[in-house]
């Protein structure tokens, strides 16, 4: 038996194929396959749009995929989530998909699209959030560059942004957000009833979600003598309280913690002046807790 997992193919697909290496799985993509190797017997790959994968693995041409939230509810498919991973193409965390209009359009909010024009590649759930606004309007399917349709091919687009730049450089202001999207590990419903399978995919659940809160962490050893500890303690912040053991000469202690990468270069200059010594920073791949 093998688990059959969409990999998305396009913007997300390395930052998806770098996730599952730091899961401990190898996935070697080729350019002149839809295919990729993976060095788990037990499972098949095959790249799929990020915009289709929720209706194959509901029809069950895959047991599971990865996908956004957004492109699930755009397919309005009947999968299970098995799990948020809150990470996208540049960032590790969610993206919005937005209503924007030209920096000099008069529009103030979706009320004032009526009878307008918009242009998207999320057209059903925008179709749905208009509906919910007593708002009609014109949605037309965007096939790309949506940000310079504006103001001659469309009045307003609703466009995915993880950090708002493109959309000013195309001298567009956001005028509301209609969801918050992450990326999701899906499951066929019926795969998901299988136990073997269902197994299968708490096990890389566990391990995507380590491999993610590791992300920007690093692990930190160092000895110090028990009269220094306390002052020590006073400049290391910690994930949980640090680990600390005796060593084999009686007045000194091994302490082990985990830290924000980005606050490592301040502290290991403190710690040497608390007392510390022999300290060690090491990466980490995953923190399963």
């Amino acid at each position: 038996m093998k688990l059959k997992l969409g990999i998305p193919k396009g913007s997300l697909e390395n930052a998806t194929v770098d996730l599952f290496r730091r899961a401990g799985f190898q996935i070697t993509v080729s350019s002149r396959s839809y295919f990729p190797a993976i060095d788990d017997p037990d499972i098949e790959c095959m790249l799929i749009r990020a915009q289709e994968m929720a209706r194959y693995v509901e029809d069950g041409v895959l047991d599971a995929g990865l996908t956004g939230r957004d492109w699930v509810e755009e397919n309005n498919a009947d999968v299970h989530a098995v799990a948020d991973l809150v990470y996208s193409k540049a960032s590790f965390g969610k993206v919005r998909w937005v209503l924007a209009v030209p920096e000099s359009s008069s529009v103030q909010s979706v009320k004032d699209l009526e009878g307008k024009i918009i242009a998207t590649e999320l057209v059903e759930a925008t179709k749905r959030y208009l509906k919910k606004n007593g708002v009609t309007a014109k949605v037309e399917f965007s096939w790309g560059a949506t940000e310079v349709k504006p103001p001659v091919l469309a009045d307003a687009i609703v466009e995915v942004t993880e950090t708002g730049s493109s959309l000013r450089a195309n001298k567009l202001r956001i005028v509301e957000t209609l969801m918050e999207s992450n990326t999701q590990l899906i499951a066929n419903q019926s795969a998901w009833k299988d136990d073997w399978k269902r197994r299968k995919l708490e096990d890389m659940k566990m391990l995507l979600e380590g491999a993610i809160a590791a992300l920007g962490k690093v692990g930190l050893m160092l000895n110090v003598e028990k009269k220094n500890l306390a002052a020590v303690l006073a400049v290391l912040p910690a994930l949980k309280n640090p680990t600390i053991s005796n060593l084999s000469e009686g007045d000194w202690l091994a302490l082990n913690t985990i830290l924000d990468e980005s606050t490592v270069r301040t502290i290991i200059p403190r710690l040497k002046d608390a007392g510390a010594q022999g300290i060690v920073e090491y990466p980490l791949n995953k923190i399963v807790m």
